[in-house]
């Protein structure tokens, strides 16, 4: 369970987090959205310790994020960034070979080399392992980043807007890619959203955001509505049942 207890962020005079309290519940897809500046990436960052606290506190399964050893912690919580960009020329299992760096502090062993091909095969990469990441699609390129996250073999997988880039068939792919590790791997995942129809069709739970403080939250139900998305938005909405998914269209 993460818990973020009365948690500030603040650059300067601006508040970007402002006193958010919220339990993410364990297991499953939750989902943050909110319009831009809402504090949702920030957010995520505070919780994966990209970035400090300024005030209050959070706790993944009762460790303290600020405090805890950053190998201790790595084992129990991994990220997938926005700029999740590489300087150095790596392969596809180089890269995946990163997320067993908490365990194996780069000296690979055999149940390393286990985690690496299975994730490498869960996410279809065998044939590119040993391409490098330069030669890849976007998409091939994420499914590289996820790979080596899902290699990491962490309770918490957090996800920052990874359909950045990506066009819909590929979003799409990602987002089944997603639900479906955090169900087969009984693994939670927390994913920053824009496009709300993403968070509607494949998460569990959803947080929403305004101007640094938690808006509302709940299934998609409950939040995918169309007076909770105007309240969220500022937009008027038209909610419809579509494949038993809440699909949203805006207009002005």
């Amino acid at each position: 369970m993460i818990e973020i207890s009365a948690v500030t962020k603040t650059y300067g005079e601006t508040v970007v987090v402002d006193g958010v309290s919220l339990t993410l519940p364990g297991g499953g897809v939750t989902s943050i959205i909110g319009p831009n500046g809402a504090g949702k990436s920030t957010l995520l960052s505070m919780v994966a310790r990209l970035i400090a606290v300024n005030r209050g506190a959070i706790h993944v399964d009762g460790l303290n994020v600020m405090t805890t050893p950053g190998d201790v912690l790595a084992k129990r919580l991994s990220v997938l960034r926005q700029d999740n960009h590489m300087t150095a020329r790596l392969t596809v299992r180089d890269l995946v070979a990163f997320g067993r760096y908490p365990y194996s502090k780069g000296r690979l062993t055999v149940a390393d080399g286990e985690h690496i091909n299975r994730a490498l095969a869960y996410l279809g990469l065998e044939d590119l392992r040993d391409r490098f990441l330069d030669e890849l699609s976007g998409g091939q390129r994420q499914r590289a980043y996820v790979a080596m996250v899902l290699c990491q073999d962490t309770e918490y997988m957090l996800f920052d807007e990874p359909l950045n880039s990506l066009d819909i068939r590929h979003a799409v792919s990602m987002m089944k890619l997603v639900r479906r590790a955090a169900t087969d791997f009984a693994k939670t995942a927390v994913v920053v959203l824009h496009d709300i129809n993403f968070a509607s069709s494949y998460s569990d739970h959803i947080v929403a955001m305004r101007d640094g403080r938690v808006l509302l939250q709940g299934p998609a139900a409950e939040v995918i509505r169309a007076d909770r998305l105007r309240q969220i938005y500022d937009c008027d909405f038209e909610v419809q049942d579509i494949g038993g998914k809440k699909i949203a269209v805006y207009y002005s």
